[in-house]
């Protein structure tokens, strides 16, 4: 009764991919903290979605990000937000609000709890197992891994739940109770890779943030004169918009900014995760370290230690992403994305790549006369991703290439090992 109770509960709250009470353009302009929607990934919107009808899928790798969680480092931003607001109500009260500023002669407070999923996020997980189960009904499996952090662990119980139903004999596991020299799933920050720095990223974000954040505070502050927003408010309130959305499905500061407004921050967040995990994570260290995912998939559908499974139910973060997207070339720039300059038509976009409850899926299938031998597809948040790194050999109709062609284009993956030369030379080993 208590767990129809919870999935009642689930199904009865607004959510998020209904689009509720707010525009489809937010949604899709919040970086890495988006919440999950289907994605529309860089050239390619004439990629066919559906297999040919002689073609089966034989194996199945799935990689899931948690869902939508609280904010972690980001809360202080909005508590500092909340502070300028509290210190203003007198203001507030007395001057006259455009429409879009209403809500705050209500007072404005957040309930959001740092790091932990949200009811959302579990709902996202649970429909995503329901979905899974549907689009794979011949495969199963009796373990589940997942990184040790918490809301990865409860993000994984509730896509079980959604997948498997109320089955007992269904296991998950943890990175840290397996014996391997570095995981797949979690290869860094870590011991695994000292040299591996998030600082990058903040630094990037630092100097972006400086190009668009002063426009923003002067339009609100002429708006509300007398409150005194600073940068780290505008902050603030863009990180309210985000996080209200993953806690509650709606946020009354998503109304409050313009349409480049929230794409300007679409771009902090991009460069902050490509220069923390992804291509502008200084000496190559992300293609390198996104090599564990890499060889790890292609040792499972090769099965070349002859015990592969049919599928591979992980659970990470958006790092995991990123770094296997990294060590396969995909989403790349050319020139690398810059904190000094807007890119509108970038391919690396988190928004689209690893919103929360991202997920990345990976299908070994044959078929009986449409393709020789084994075959592999990407499926990233719904959408197939063209596997570009196969060249020439690349199918342009379905984005997918041969199972040897791509192992081949994957030299570089193959030829790195955790702590060979070139690994403890990049990584400070």
């Amino acid at each position: 009764m208590r767990m129809q109770a919870i999935l009642s509960l689930l199904a009865s709250t607004p959510y998020v991919r209904d689009y509720s009470n707010i525009t489809h353009d937010v949604l899709n302009h919040l970086g890495s903290i988006s919440p999950y929607h289907r994605a529309r990934h860089y050239d390619a919107s004439e990629i066919d979605s559906e297999l040919p009808i002689d073609c089966t899928v034989d194996q199945v790798m799935l990689m899931h990000r948690h869902g939508s969680r609280g904010p972690i480092g980001e809360h202080r931003y909005i508590e500092r937000l909340i502070q300028t607001l509290h210190d203003a109500a007198d203001i507030i009260q007395e001057v006259e609000l455009p429409h879009e500023l209403e809500f705050l002669r209500a007072g404005y407070n957040s309930s959001l709890t740092p790091h932990n999923l949200t009811i959302l996020g579990r709902k996202e997980l649970f429909d995503h197992g329901v979905e899974f189960a549907l689009n794979y009904p011949h495969l199963t499996t009796d373990v589940i891994l997942s990184s040790d952090s918490g809301r990865v662990v409860e993000s994984a119980r509730w896509f079980a739940l959604g997948f498997f139903g109320l089955n007992p004999n269904v296991r998950i596991v943890t990175v840290n109770n397996k014996d391997d020299p570095v995981s797949w799933i979690t290869p860094a920050p870590g011991p695994a890779c000292p040299n591996f720095d998030y600082g990058f990223g903040r630094q990037a974000t630092l100097t972006w943030s400086k190009h668009y954040l002063p426009v923003i505070t002067n339009r609100l502050n002429m708006l509300l004169p007398g409150v005194g927003f600073t940068e780290d408010d505008i902050h603030g309130a863009l990180f309210a918009c985000a996080y209200d959305l993953a806690s509650h499905g709606a946020s009354p500061w998503c109304r409050v900014f313009l349409p480049d407004e929230l794409v300007n921050f679409e771009y902090e967040r991009d460069i902050l995760m490509d220069a923390s995990c992804a291509y502008t994570l200084p000496d190559n260290m992300a293609p390198l370290v996104g090599t564990v995912f890499v060889n790890k998939l292609i040792e499972r559908f090769t099965d070349s230690k002859g015990d592969s499974r049919s599928l591979y139910l992980e659970f990470g973060h958006d790092v995991t992403i990123l770094l296997a997207l990294s060590a396969l070339g995909l989403a790349k720039d050319d020139p690398p994305l810059s904190p000094n300059k807007l890119r509108p038509g970038r391919k690396f976009r988190t928004s689209e790549l690893t919103p929360f409850a991202a997920s990345m899926v990976w299908e070994k299938f044959t078929c009986t006369s449409s393709y020789d031998g084994p075959q592999i597809r990407l499926i990233l948040n719904d959408a197939t991703m063209p596997l570009t790194i196969c060249g020439q050999g690349m199918d342009p109709i379905l984005g997918t290439c041969s199972l040897d062609t791509f192992v081949n284009v994957n030299h570089y993956s193959t030829s790195i090992r955790f702590r060979d030369k070139t690994w403890n030379a990049t990584c400070g080993v």
